[in-house]
């Protein structure tokens, strides 16, 4: 087993490992129930670890999260001159739906 990368919360680390998964890239969340003991341990040692179970699909595996991480925003400029940015399908200025 291989040690990728920690995630910033256990929802992202899922997120990533079934995306891993649907991949081919047998993988899976580490450390994922030390978040209550954050305080006692150091906070960077409580975060959720994703690992993969075949060292030979790493560089796949990093290629795929790296794109995961780096997908491109959505941006459109509302009729009212507010650019909205993200997953908002509304404007949030005046509330007009996405063109």
């Amino acid at each position: 087993m291989r040690r990728l990368l920690q995630a910033p919360n256990l929802a992202i680390a899922a997120m990533w490992v079934d995306t891993l998964r649907e991949a081919g890239i047998t993988a899976s969340v580490e450390r994922q129930f030390l978040s209550g003991a954050a305080g006692q341990l150091p906070p960077d040692q409580c975060l959720p670890e994703i690992w993969i179970a075949h060292e030979e699909q790493e560089g796949a595996a990093r290629v795929l999260l790296e794109q995961l991480q780096s997908l491109p925003q959505r941006r459109w400029l509302c009729s009212c001159g507010e650019m909205v940015e993200g997953g908002f399908e509304s404007c949030w200025n005046c509330g007009r739906a996405m063109p």
